[in-house]
């Protein structure tokens, strides 16, 4: 052995001899060599994206055999899910392509009609007026009535629809320059659509009390002939044309009307006398034209003309331009009366208070065949019409309308039905819920004093 090596078993250090640990200092242990990580320089990389996941996975036995057959047959129905799936998604996607395309399409074409309509909007110009066709010069000018009382010779815009165009319809006029810009197709003037009532009257022949004779006039001159028609025909004679209710206000002229109107399920168009009267010349008169002729086309209808003295007064000569068209209007009214026939569906009821002051020409047999007075009630009346407007109200023992009906006082069904409201008014007022005899005896000096001092009250 050379000198710098030891003998075997003897220690390294100092006093070494014995196991490790015994005696001495302890020595820090050294680390654990580890070996270096594997260099990736050089080295095959292994594949990955759509290479590697369409690689065919590897079947084992390598060897012709029963097993690798059935994973062979399992991979292949595998790969023939995998391909449906994906034409599946294939086909949705290209479905969902198409619905855009076409949704992009449609929004294309209507943002284009957006468009074109804002430039019709923008020539038609706003607000816009309406006046009548009167003559059509060529394809590109007309001439139009404006306001009844003006014309003017306009263009034609080349989007309005020539073929509507005829003579007399309303049409749409620019607001400062009137061309036309538009055509309406429903030519009804606004005041005759007002005068539609749509639904029927809710009152009926029970709602009446008394006035047996005029209601059965009533339902001769009217109802029949809307219902029955067959029964004119048997016994040859023509029915009436129109009806004129006349007497005092309040005696059931209005209600009478609309009781036949509910009973005959026929359109019912109403207008006040003074509706007829209109600012400009001609108007009025147009206003007639119309109303029989919206009658003509929702036939079966009646045309109830409530106040028909407002324009059914006597003739005379007179220098008034306001007077003068009044006429007209009436000679119009006169003009329609004759034109339709007497069996048509179209009945005419006139209501007036003064028939004294009305025209001769008017109101002679072959316009107005049947005239129907309506006289102040008398006492079976009044207790009738007493009935039917207390029959909902809470009345105490002590009343006994007896006292009124008795009463020499003139009193008509509108008074009477002032009455009871006064008297229920009474009754609520000092907080009961039943109405007394004193309360209709206050109403009653209430509403006769209203009605001899010309006040409206309730009337």
């Amino acid at each position: 052995m050379g000198q710098g090596q030891s003998a075997p078993g003897s220690g390294g250090a100092p006093g070494g001899g014995g196991p490790p640990g015994a005696g001495g200092d302890k020595q820090p242990e050294k680390a654990r060599w580890e070996p270096p990580a594997a260099t990736t320089i050089g080295k095959k990389k292994k594949r990955r994206g759509p290479d590697a996941s369409n690689r065919m996975p590897k079947v084992l036995p390598n060897k012709a055999c029963k097993l690798r057959l059935l994973r062979l047959e399992r991979i292949k129905d595998c790969l023939i899910v995998e391909e449906e799936f994906f034409a599946a998604i294939t086909r949705d996607e290209s479905t969902a392509a198409a619905a855009a395309a076409a949704a992009g399409s449609a929004a294309v074409q209507e943002s284009q009609l957006e468009t074109e309509m804002k430039k019709v909007d923008d020539l038609r110009g706003m607000p816009m007026d309406v006046g009548t066709l009167e003559e059509v010069i060529d394809d590109q000018h007309a001439i139009v009535n404006l306001g009844g009382h003006l014309e003017f010779y306009v263009p034609i815009m080349s989007f309005v629809d020539k073929e509507k165009l005829e003579l007399g319809c309303s049409v749409l006029l620019h607001d400062k320059k009137h061309a036309i810009i538009g055509v309406l197709e429903n030519d009804v003037d606004p005041l005759v659509s007002v005068m539609k009532v749509e639904k029927a009257p809710p009152e009926t022949f029970a709602d009446i009390g008394g006035l047996q004779d005029q209601i059965q006039e009533m339902k001769e001159a009217v109802e029949y002939p809307l219902t029955h028609p067959e029964l004119y025909e048997d016994i040859g004679i023509k029915p009436p044309k129109g009806v004129i209710l006349y007497g005092v206000p309040g005696t059931g002229k209005t209600l009478l009307a609309k009781a036949v109107a509910n009973s005959t399920n026929a359109t019912f168009l109403r207008v006040v006398g003074s509706e007829l009267i209109q600012k400009y010349a001609g108007e009025g008169p147009k206003l007639v034209r119309e109303l029989f002729r919206v009658a003509e086309e929702n036939a079966p209808s009646i045309v109830f003309i409530d106040e028909i003295d407002a324009i059914g007064e006597k003739r005379y000569e007179t220098s008034s331009s306001g007077r003068k068209e009044i006429q007209r209007t009436m000679l119009e009214l006169l003009t329609q009366l004759d034109g339709f026939d007497s069996g048509s569906d179209v009945k005419v009821i006139m209501a007036t208070n003064r028939i004294d002051t009305l025209d001769p020409a008017l109101i002679r047999p072959g316009r107005i065949d049947r005239k129907i007075e309506f006289p102040y009630p008398d006492e079976r009346t009044k207790r009738m019409i007493f009935d039917i407007h207390t029959s909902k109200m809470t009345l105490a023992e002590d009343v006994d309308v007896g006292e009124f009906i008795q009463a020499k006082d003139e009193m008509s069904g509108a008074d009477i039905k002032a009455i009871c409201t006064e008297a229920g008014l009474l009754a609520l007022r000092d907080r009961r819920m039943k109405v007394r005899q004193s309360d209709f005896v206050k109403a009653k000096e209430n509403i006769q004093y209203r009605k001899n001092k010309g006040s409206t009250g309730y009337l």
